[in-house]
């Protein structure tokens, strides 16, 4: 098995291709055998605009096949793919853009799902123009549909049996999500005792694994109050509770649901103060995302969870309002390296 990681270049009008190179100049050691999944050109324009010292060389590679060691001190190197024939403009929505970021993602899976990549760190695509870029791309709403969709394929599953999560996390919280890409109005009705359950064991499995020892899940409650006993929705009582009663049978160690105006209260662990739960299930994507990332998108990291290969990527957009300044800050995308090496081992 490969010791190494890989790095998509993202939505190359965004601020992926920056960061990238950011993190590369500012933690040679951390990045020492990773490669980037994108477009040379693309990044070499990133590599310019970081400040303070010359531009870092990027290495173009026919291959993953060989070592990195050989390349020059601090040197990106870069598996050309795509079709992009010159950069894109920056902060705008192109389909071009939105094909290269989707058949860089399609690329480093595969690596990964073959062996030949230990793990892999993507940086933030535009779901616009994924959608611009028409064809199987657009058909794809974000990072976490393409590469389930793509992992089913390697097992040769159908995609509803593979199911798999969102979890974002940083230092002091991390909260798995129910749902993801959805309106709130289908978001609710996708809560079901069969998707809360699933969600329960998925997390629970992950967790246990790079714990190392079984996790302390909170549930939240979907109503004001978890439903103040029914006065406020009814959904605690016909759908969480019986879900959290199946998955204490099967051993999980589970408490909820609880009132989600406290529960990350309780949950985020500080210095002065650890969590009482090691993680919290939420019920929709912005009840969970909403206070992981009022406590530091700076720090925050994406993980999917349930996929036969290790995914990360940091807890932002591509920022077109600053991409190609050379303001934007690597530290999430950083985070989303150091954890995808924990979770892969190497």
């Amino acid at each position: 098995m490969s010791s190494r990681l890989l790095i998509t270049m993202g939505d190359g009008a965004g601020i992926g291709p920056e960061i990238i190179a950011m993190a590369f100049r500012d933690q040679p050691e951390l990045l020492a055998g990773c490669m980037v999944v994108g477009d040379v050109a693309s990044m070499r324009r990133a590599a310019a605009l970081c400040p303070g010292q010359l531009a870092l060389p990027v290495i173009a590679l026919d291959s993953l096949v060989g070592s990195t060691d050989e390349l020059p001190p601090n040197a990106i190197p870069v598996l050309q793919t795509g079709t992009l024939d010159t950069p894109v403009v920056y902060g705008k929505v192109s389909a071009l853009a939105g094909q290269a970021a989707a058949d860089c993602i399609v690329r480093a899976a595969r690596a990964v799902l073959s062996g030949q990549a230990a793990a892999m760190v993507t940086a933030p695509i535009h779901k616009e123009a994924l959608s611009a870029a028409g064809g199987w791309a657009a058909s794809y709403p974000g990072h976490t549909e393409m590469l389930q969709a793509e992992a089913a394929r390697f097992l040769g599953l159908p995609v509803a049996q593979l199911p798999v999560r969102m979890m974002l996390a940083n230092q002091e919280l991390k909260t798995v999500l129910v749902s993801i890409h959805l309106s709130l109005r289908n978001a609710i009705e996708a809560l079901t005792f069969d998707s809360l359950l699933e969600t329960l064991k998925i997390t629970h499995k992950t967790l246990s694994a790079s714990l190392g020892r079984q996790p302390h899940i909170a549930v939240a409650g979907l109503n004001p109050h978890a439903g103040e006993g029914g006065l406020f929705g009814t959904e605690e009582q016909s759908i969480i509770l019986p879900a959290i009663a199946a998955g204490r049978a099967l051993g999980l160690h589970l408490s909820g649901p609880i009132a989600p105006d406290t529960v990350f209260m309780r949950a985020r662990s500080t210095t002065a103060h650890p969590g009482e739960f090691d993680v919290v299930i939420a019920m929709y994507h912005d009840q969970g995302l909403i206070p992981v990332k009022y406590l530091g998108v700076e720090q925050g990291v994406n993980v999917t969870l349930g996929l036969p290969l290790v995914r990360t990527s940091p807890d932002h957009g591509t920022a077109f309002d600053i991409a190609g300044t050379g303001k934007a800050d690597p530290a999430s995308l950083i985070a989303a390296i150091r954890m995808a090496r924990s979770l892969a081992g190497i």
